[in-house]
């Protein structure tokens, strides 16, 4: 301590040097964004004096106390020093300027949509996870009608509806906004929309030809004919020829609206092909794992867009960046330019991924086809197998998929022609809505633990919304422990990829270290659209499918991997 002294009357005085006590014991200071802060030392033997805080070279304050603020986050080191008589104190503080938590809310759903008085809309919210306390308010035409993360419209006068849910929280508030048009019955628009109006199938299967949106009216008649003959009357139509040839269909809907008879009309043409017209054989050069990926299509999840683990960079934007990087993934070679393949994820339910071969693989009557994921014993993300044959000959995946029967098929707990709408996050490091085509709500969560990418929703899907469909088999997921820590994703008996199956995995092995290993499928399991077993003679493109739409706690969604795909009765 240094000390000073003085002669006041012959009488000596002893002025002692101030001292500075901080009101943190660390030193160190916090405050949110554009917010200020007040940091005020207490002090002792500080008559007369002054008082000095600095920034580097910066003098912010000559005050005992300091105001501080900034808009920039980041760390902030301070220094305040104390003169008098007696000497000088400093002390150098740390303030941490932190990003504001503004909650981000979305409404998972579309933006706008017309619907018929009487209808009822449950419209669910999430909110981006923050440390703060945050309320959920919803509002109609601007008037407060619900709290918390769900809220029921009934859609009852006609109208124009605007539904917002706020959420607040200390700092700050954000809102999402959904547009409904309410209207009369007879004024409700009449769909019957198709993808396209050219088909093409084999001689002897069944042609599925199924409007992509449909109107939910019953009064709506509707008529197949072709060359006068009536096909059917249903919204959609299974075709077979038995012979090879151009086939013309007219199909008719007709809607009472308002007194009005409104019909619509559509015309297809249907190309029929002999089976083994483009068949192709093996040669000399074909090799027997997959040539390329076609189409890469996940579910959101936590390892898509994940620059770890999930070996993204950021650069997938596109639908053919997304195709690269799937398949460098699975081409993988080691430093020897041995086959190291690596897993491709699909994310939740319904995300998939279509690969080609150099060749067709022929229906043995055995297995035929190996596909790659890293099951192991508890770990069990199950996908189903579909398989395509080339039947217009162009190289493309555009022809029928069949699925290859599994041990679940036809059990009552499986679901066929299951859909599950994605809809995109209103902001980062939120959690993915969801809802299915059996009135069910849902959400792929934000693992901020383990996963720290902005965004689980595909970065090259460019629609606020996409729909996968597919085949949901029952989850088997469960927790092991009791409290949430140990859960265990047990597996399937046979017929699906990433699956530790004791059938069709072909080896005992288990798989201890979790390594890339296969399970292996027939073409003879394959199944038409009606569930019946259909003879294919062989098969150019396969497809696997996440088949699960289920959670296990921390573990997050369950995603089907897969690292590879390869003709079997090339390897027997």
């Amino acid at each position: 301590m240094v000390t000073s002294s003085c002669n006041i009357d012959d009488v000596i005085t002893t002025v002692l040097s101030p001292k500075i006590i901080l009101d943190s014991q660390t030193g160190v200071y916090s405050v949110k964004q554009g917010r200020e802060i007040v940091i005020a030392p207490s002090y002792d033997s500080a008559a007369g004096a002054t008082y000095q805080w600095t920034m580097g070279a910066e003098v912010l304050s000559t005050s005992p106390s300091l105001r501080f603020e900034s808009d920039t986050v980041g760390e902030y080191f301070v220094t305040i020093t104390i003169t008098t008589e007696g000497g000088s104190a400093s002390e150098e503080i740390r303030i941490d300027v932190l990003a504001l938590e503004v909650p981000t809310v979305t409404i998972a759903g579309y933006r706008s949509q017309s619907v018929a008085v009487g209808t009822t809309i449950n419209y669910q919210a999430s909110v981006r996870e923050t440390s703060l306390t945050t309320t959920l308010q919803w509002s109609l035409n601007e008037d407060i009608v619900g709290e918390g993360t769900t809220y029921t419209f009934d859609a009852d006068a006609v109208g124009h509806y605007t539904i917002s849910v706020t959420a607040t929280n200390e700092d700050g508030t954000h809102s999402d906004t959904v547009e409904v048009e309410v209207l009369n019955a007879e004024d409700m628009p009449f769909r019957w929309e198709f993808g396209r109006t050219a088909y093409h199938t084999v001689v002897g299967r069944k042609l599925l030809i199924a409007p992509t949106e449909v109107s939910d009216e019953q009064d709506i008649a509707y008529l197949w004919q072709m060359e006068g003959e009536t096909l059917g009357e249903e919204s959609h139509l299974k075709f077979r020829a038995d012979s090879a040839g151009d086939y013309t269909i007219i199909a008719t809907a007709t809607a009472n609206k308002g007194g009005e008879q409104i019909s619509y009309t559509r015309e297809f043409r249907v190309t029929v092909y002999e089976e083994d017209a483009f068949y192709r054989a093996k040669s000399g050069a074909s090799k027997a794992d997959f040539d390329r990926v076609y189409e890469y299509t996940p579910a959101p999840g936590q390892f898509i867009n994940e620059t770890k683990t999930g070996g993204f960079d950021g650069t997938q934007t596109t639908a053919e960046a997304a195709i690269a990087y799937a398949e460098a993934r699975m081409k993988e070679t080691d430093s020897n330019g041995n086959p190291n393949p690596i897993w491709v994820s699909l994310g939740g339910f319904g995300g998939y991924i279509v690969v080609g071969f150099d060749h067709s693989v022929d229906n043995s009557g055995d297995y035929d086809l190996g596909v790659k994921g890293n099951s192991f014993s508890g770990s069990s993300e199950p996908g189903v197998v579909w398989v395509m044959q080339d039947e217009n000959g162009n190289g493309e995946p555009d022809d029928t998929w069949y699925e290859l029967a599994g041990s679940e098929t036809g059990k009552a707990e499986t679901t066929q022609n299951y859909a599950v709408t994605y809809y995109r996050p209103s902001g980062a490091e939120m959690a993915v809505q969801w809802s299915d085509n059996l009135g069910n709500w849902g959400q792929i969560d934000y693992l901020k633990q383990f996963h720290r990418q902005e965004y689980y929703y595909p970065l090259w899907i460019e629609g606020d919304s996409y729909t996968l469909t597919g085949t949901l088999l029952e989850a088997r997921s469960f927790d092991a422990s009791g409290n949430g820590s140990y859960w265990v994703n047990a597996e399937y008996d046979w017929g699906y990829v990433d699956n530790f199956s004791p059938v069709d995995r072909l080896t005992d092995s288990d798989n201890a270290a979790a390594d890339i290993n296969a399970n292996h499928f027939k073409i003879s399991n394959a199944i038409d659209i009606d569930g019946e077993h259909i003879d294919l003679d062989y098969i150019d493109f396969v497809k696997v499918q996440c088949a699960v739409n289920a959670k296990s706690g921390w573990l997050g969604e369950l995603s089907t991997e897969v690292a590879g795909f390869f003709d079997y009765n090339m390897k027997k």
